[in-house]
């Protein structure tokens, strides 16, 4: 392996898939009373953090972003070993992470001018972020060139979407992430949206009345997506996450299998489930579906 891919918690990535690409992934932290704060997955599991939100669902927990420190912490061990470095981070739009990792660069950078370390700014988050990563992983393990990796990322990026929906508004509403959806009236009139994560950026994509109608309804927001973009879904990775309801994710991942394998019939499609990082801005019952545009397309 001749550079090393890391990025931030927000991919929400099983540990088999971490070890597979040999991964150094930086957790974020959460917290319940504003005090304590705990590393996700090293020191609260997911499962516990969902059971948190669903029994008391008027305590919004709270996210904060790996420190400078902590990005300073990961780089040193491969500056000394002369390893570059790729980390990939969450979007800028939804948190600070990829500045941390900016300034960690900077710092790293201005005491050994021999590193070799770029930060990208993933324009995606949780299951599309967690594609994108994967792709890096794959390029590195295939001996894409280093620079040749970066360019491929970065117009890779562009290819990322979600296509999602939420038990209600709330939780973005309160951790002021609300963007484009600020004219939906859905908490009043008990409507659910239709939310497309798109260049980093949260879009309004339709409002549905009833929760299975509505999580039905992402997928076809995806096939208009390829539709529209005179793309084919086999030259796409596709994962589905889910945030509570583990019944709910699989039958959902098996209406989008569905629908996929009729395009592109031998496509793996992850199953993920999303990540603290995201569910403190979703709330507990965020699902939906992410894309990217393979690697090879790009070389």
């Amino acid at each position: 392996m001749n550079y090393k891919i890391i990025s931030d918690g927000c991919c929400d990535l099983s540990k088999d898939i971490i070890e597979k690409y040999q991964l150094h992934i930086i957790p974020f932290y959460i917290s319940f009373d504003d005090e304590t704060y705990y590393k996700e997955i090293e020191e609260i599991g997911i499962r516990d953090v969902y059971e948190r939100m669903v029994n008391n669902p008027h305590v919004y927990p709270k996210t904060s972003l790996p420190s400078v420190q902590n990005y300073i912490d990961a780089f040193m061990p491969y500056v000394n070993e002369n390893v570059p470095v790729i980390c990939i981070c969450f979007t800028p739009s939804l948190s600070g992470s990829y500045n941390s990792a900016c300034n960690a660069r900077e710092i790293v950078c201005e005491e050994h001018p021999e590193a070799k370390i770029t930060v990208i700014n993933s324009e995606a988050a949780t299951v599309s972020q967690g594609l994108m990563v994967i792709e890096a992983g794959r390029m590195c393990m295939d001996n894409v060139p280093y620079d040749t990796c970066v360019r491929i990322l970065e117009e890779m990026k562009k290819t990322n979407r979600i296509f999602f929906t939420v038990g209600s508004v709330d939780y973005l509403k309160h951790g002021g992430r609300i963007g484009k959806l600020a004219g939906l009236a859905t908490s009043a009139l008990s409507l659910k949206p239709l939310i497309t994560l798109v260049d980093g950026a949260i879009e309004a994509s339709g409002i549905g009345r009833s929760r299975k109608k509505t999580v039905l309804k992402t997928i076809s927001l995806m096939e208009g997506y390829f539709k529209d973009k005179g793309e084919s879904m086999e030259d796409y990775s596709f994962a589905v996450g889910y945030g509570y309801d583990m019944d709910e994710g699989r039958a959902f991942y098996d209406r989008a299998a569905e629908k996929i394998h009729a395009s592109a019939a031998d496509k793996d499609i992850s199953f993920i489930q999303i990540g603290a990082t995201i569910a403190v801005h979703t709330g507990p019952h965020a699902i939906g579906i992410g894309i990217i545009k393979q690697y090879e397309h790009f070389l």
